[in-house]
């Protein structure tokens, strides 16, 4: 959800992805004034380590240029932590990313969903939809993760950890506030 919103701020309402033969789905534009590759691998998450890995290899990048937007269990609904490197935590699509690159170091924005309720499997947990009061708070954390992401690619890792990183989740400034 995160990764279509950035889509539409790189491309215009109604942004629309394209095959590409990395094995990825890609949308290109421009965020603040730099150019951008939204991907979604068309792979399931826990092998969209190859599909990454080849969309680097096509444009040339190196790992430290790519940002990973992906959910993240040890954290709050809604609550945002962006880093560089370290583990995988038990996610398995970040296993299969740092595994395929070969290193664990590019950025992660990582979009807090938190535990599920008792003895519910986690594999089960982060594939049904959100709840009714999840839902109701949803558009303001998405955009709050966009914007987090569009703050690490301008402004550098540590600014935008200055901002982003909230012990109640995402920060929302007020109304005409700049970020």
């Amino acid at each position: 959800m995160v990764t279509a919103l950035l889509a539409e701020r790189a491309c215009g309402p109604g942004a629309r992805f394209r095959a590409h033969r990395s094995g990825n789905d890609i949308a290109e534009g421009r965020l603040a004034d730099a150019p951008v590759t939204v991907a979604w691998p068309r792979s399931y998450m826990n092998v969209s380590g190859r599909p990454v890995a080849a969309l680097l290899a096509f444009y040339k990048l190196p790992p430290e240029r790519l940002v990973v937007v992906h959910d993240e269990l040890d954290i709050g609904f809604g609550t945002l932590r962006l880093k560089f490197g370290g583990g995988d935590n038990g996610h398995n699509g970040l296993r299969s990313v740092t595994g395929a690159l070969g290193t664990p170091g590019y950025y992660r924005v990582r979009f807090g969903i938190g535990r599920p309720p008792g003895r519910m499997d986690p594999a089960a947990y982060v594939l049904r939809d959100f709840s009714a009061a999840e839902r109701k708070d949803l558009p303001v954390f998405l955009d709050s993760a966009a914007d987090a992401t569009e703050a690490l690619i301008t402004d550098g890792l540590a600014a935008a950890q200055n901002v982003y990183h909230t012990d109640q989740g995402a920060q929302v400034p007020e109304p005409g506030e700049k970020r």
